[in-house]
């Protein structure tokens, strides 16, 4: 049984997400979460924007923003520029 399921699963692919924390991140951040942009709004929020490999990896993401005890506002799926010229 195990094995029928397993034999369903697509290789995983990088997929984009927005993730939106309460106050103003600097780029010296950039490496720390793995190469995402930052953006900085006008509203003191901070977006982090780019490809993740997994949901590991999401996790992980995750894991820093509540590490620097920063509220996290939402995470969202998103396309990038790349995606949309498929």
């Amino acid at each position: 049984m195990a094995n029928d399921i397993n034999s369903e699963i697509q290789p995983v692919q990088p997929q984009a997400y927005q993730i939106k924390i309460k106050g103003h991140l600097e780029g010296q951040w950039k490496d720390w979460f793995g190469g995402l942009a930052i953006t900085l709004e006008d509203n003191g929020d901070t977006l982090l924007t780019g490809p993740v490999i997994d949901q590991a990896a999401l996790h992980g993401l995750l894991r820093k923003v509540r590490d620097l005890g920063m509220p996290l506002v939402s995470v969202s799926p998103v396309l990038l520029e790349k995606e949309h010229e498929r």
